[in-house]
């Protein structure tokens, strides 16, 4: 019986640091000026010992009621960190809470696009709510479809 309680101890603590740092986490809303994003983006993965392509979908979803931001750069890079394609030749502006989508146009084969990424660069003239930038990644084998997400990671930003 004491083994039981212990267990219905342990669960019980382990739910509440769950529910309490979800929490804090989904109050914390950011107010920023722009922002420079690392997408991680995959053009295949390996299923049953074979390479089954994907194709990457790049979506910017500007979270601000208010408040256009600007989207300054859009960069691909292959596994090497090299640069494959920059698909922005001018800024494009978002209005507020709308969303773009850019996918990726040349899909690589082999493990050259096994660790591809976007550099994502966003500036807005006021502070707005941090956009959501993520990558959704399809792709079928026979009739296996395969369906993922990554979320960007900030690498710099721009408070004033």
């Amino acid at each position: 019986m004491k083994n039981v309680k212990r267990i219905f101890l342990l669960f019980t603590s382990m739910i509440i640091i769950i529910v309490t740092s979800g929490a804090l986490a989904i109050g914390a809303v950011k107010m920023l000026k722009g922002q420079t994003i690392y997408v991680p983006s995959y053009s295949n993965i390996v299923g049953d010992y074979q390479y089954i392509n994907i194709r990457a979908n790049l979506l910017i979803h500007n979270a601000d009621p208010d408040n256009p931001i600007t989207i300054v750069r859009i960069d691909n890079y292959d596994t090497d960190g090299k640069l494959v394609e920059k698909y922005l030749s001018k800024p494009v502006q978002l209005n507020p809470l709308a969303a773009v989508r850019y996918a990726i146009r040349n899909p690589k084969k082999g493990d050259e696009g096994a660790g591809a990424n976007f550099i994502v660069q966003w500036k807005a003239e006021n502070k707005v709510v941090e956009p959501l930038v993520e990558c959704i990644m399809v792709g079928s084998y026979g009739t296996q479809g395969h369906t993922f997400t990554s979320q960007g990671r900030v690498i710099q930003e721009e408070t004033d």
